[in-house]
């Protein structure tokens, strides 16, 4: 007999760093979910990308088991990273707060890919630059 779905749920925390604490109390807390568990296995699977955000889905099934899978980093977070910023622009269009080359822009794009909705890796890099002119980070050759 198949196990039977009870919810999904969608996190963002910082990889190798997890802590029982809110947001991973408050999301999985309520289905049941021995949390402590989550984070030990979450953490252990992460500890190559630790202080980078990494989004996770958690699915729980009826017998208050959990599996779940983790996806690459957000584009803000590696192009952050990319420019050595530390956040970015107030107003995209007048000032610039870093600079990313064409190739760092392959390079993320090939971090993202599998999670992007693109057919080829150069429609995928011209996403991230699409979401870096959009955060204040020049593109340059």
């Amino acid at each position: 007999m198949a196990k039977q779905v009870v919810a999904q749920v969608k996190l963002q925390c910082t990889g190798g760093q997890a802590t029982p604490a809110p947001p991973v109390g408050t999301a999985l807390g309520p289905h049941g979910v021995n949390i402590g568990q989550f984070v030990m296995q979450f953490n252990d699977r992460t500890k190559e990308m630790k202080g980078t955000t990494i989004p996770c889905v958690v699915t729980i099934y009826s017998d208050r088991s959990f599996e779940f899978f983790t996806k690459s980093p957000p584009a803000s977070v590696l192009l952050k990273q990319a420019a050595q910023i530390a956040k970015g622009a107030v107003n995209a269009k007048t000032d610039k707060v870093g600079k990313v080359s064409k190739q760092q822009l392959l390079d993320i794009a090939k971090v993202k890919f599998k999670d992007m909705n693109s057919s080829s890796l150069e429609q995928a890099s011209r996403v991230i630059a699409g979401t870096a002119r959009s955060m204040g980070i020049e593109v340059v050759d």
